[in-house]
């Protein structure tokens, strides 16, 4: 089975779950930027949660398909179109043989993803069909789709398609601040200066993607002038260049640096990173591990129970 890209919409590119144990290499773990939202499209047409998908970015691609197909869209709405009819979102839709499939504008985020029953056939490299475009490989030949293209359709591994409870998706956004716990140099910033990095609205900027979300506020300055040694990068960690203004580092980041990090977003609000836009507005609020661990148990839980018997 084949799908044939017509246009391929700004930025859309094969993404999984990511490629992790290979920082040490210097590789990015690279995958979807909202989780959540894959995992869930995935559930309703039956594949595993972490099948390879399309992830399109604020302006989704069209697409036609050779065969009969099951789809998912999950994430930011886009008002997508089968021929003249709407494509609901968050639940399974069938497409037959022929019919062509337009993905427009993100309307409530910055990232929605596609995935199709028994997911997109491509080579895994680093057992990820994750696409690294600094790298070159994974997913579409290591790069975002080009008109032409055709994808193909594995031909088995799908179970039953799922259906979710009539309000599951209304809790799917962390409502309030990003919840943040204190980074590996915290310590330089001092009290007043952790203080401010909470209570600032900060803007994202034109000049975010995928390895990072450039934040536009009040500067944060370090108690003294030093030089940090390189050292390993967490995902999710927020970083502070000598300009002042935090750098989230996301799932494209560089595994090592040299900017001192003031905190680090908990696991379980990344996929709200995923779906920020450029000039929306992120604040932070400080968690401790504790509370960090029990909102990711919370999320996978809560994953767990939206479903239909």
């Amino acid at each position: 089975m084949t799908i044939r890209v017509i246009k391929p919409g700004l930025s859309t590119t094969v993404q999984g779950g990511g490629r992790f144990g290979y920082a040490h290499l210097g590789i990015s773990p690279c995958g979807a930027a909202d989780t959540v939202s894959l995992r869930i499209a995935n559930r309703l047409v039956g594949n595993k949660e972490y099948a390879a998908a399309l992830e399109m970015t604020l302006l989704g691609p069209t697409l036609e398909f050779e065969d009969d197909a099951v789809i998912a869209l999950c994430g930011a709405s886009c008002g997508s179109k089968l021929g003249i009819d709407d494509v609901p979102g968050n639940t399974a839709v069938p497409v037959s043989a022929g019919s062509v499939l337009q993905c427009g504008n993100t309307l409530d985020g910055a990232r929605t993803y596609l995935a199709v029953r028994r997911g997109f056939d491509v080579p895994l490299v680093m057992g990820s069909a994750s696409t690294d475009i600094r790298g070159r490989f994974g997913g579409c030949s290591g790069r975002r789709l080009q008109a032409g293209d055709a994808l193909r359709v594995a031909t088995t591994g799908a179970g039953h398609p799922r259906r979710l409870l009539a309000d599951a998706m209304g809790s799917i956004r962390h409502a309030g601040s990003i919840r943040v716990t204190r980074g590996a140099q915290n310590d330089w910033f001092g009290l007043d200066e952790w203080a401010k990095f909470l209570a600032t609205p900060y803007s994202v900027s034109e000049q975010s993607d995928r390895a990072g979300l450039r934040l536009k506020g009040e500067g944060i300055a370090v108690l003294e002038s030093k030089q940090l040694l390189t050292d390993g990068i967490p995902l999710g960690a927020i970083q502070v260049p000598q300009d002042g203004q935090p750098i989230i580092l996301f799932v494209d980041q560089q595994t090592t640096g040299g900017y001192p990090k003031i905190a680090n977003v908990i696991a379980a609000d990344m996929h709200c990173i995923g779906q920020l836009r450029p000039r929306d507005e992120a604040r932070f609020a400080e968690v401790t591990i504790a509370e960090a661990i029990d909102a990711l148990r919370a999320q996978e839980l809560w994953l767990n129970d939206i479903w239909q018997k």
